[in-house]
């Protein structure tokens, strides 16, 4: 089974460990013709972004999937992380017990597509305090 993704022009991705980059002028396309780790530079959180709750619940995904070598330190993690969010927004419970599964089951990607929406989440409550906020200041 193979892959084949498409990368525009300066565009970078994480492929098994390894950080590639397209330096044409146009769109590349690569076929991975084995199993392995895949990130879109869209997708990869830097350590410096890490700026929220759920944004560190990600990044800890993220890292199983990257660097699944020091798995269990990550989940530790990720677990604590993910039961203070619970605590300080119940509202992300649902969310964040469908990306757990993901976790237990080990399909690190599909815990960090899910966690995408945990973040999505997060943004609004955020933006929902903001209005509050203005309105009665």
């Amino acid at each position: 089974m193979s892959l084949t993704i498409s990368l525009k022009p300066k565009e970078q991705a994480v492929i098994g460990g390894a950080v590639v980059c397209n330096d044409e002028d146009r769109r590349i396309r690569l076929t991975i013709k084995n199993k392995v780790t895949i990130l879109r530079e869209k997708d990869v959180l830097k350590p410096a972004d890490v700026d929220t709750p759920c944004k560190r619940l990600y990044f800890s995904i993220q890292l199983m999937y990257m660097d699944q070598e020091n798995l269990a330190e990550y989940h530790k993690v990720y677990w604590k992380d993910a039961e203070d969010i619970v605590k300080a927004a119940p509202s992300c419970l649902s969310i964040i017990e469908k990306t757990s599964k993901f976790i237990l089951a080990g399909e690190y990607y599909k815990a960090l597509k899910s966690c995408k929406e945990v973040m999505q989440h997060e943004r609004e409550l955020l933006n929902h305090g903001k209005d509050c906020y203005s309105k009665h200041a």
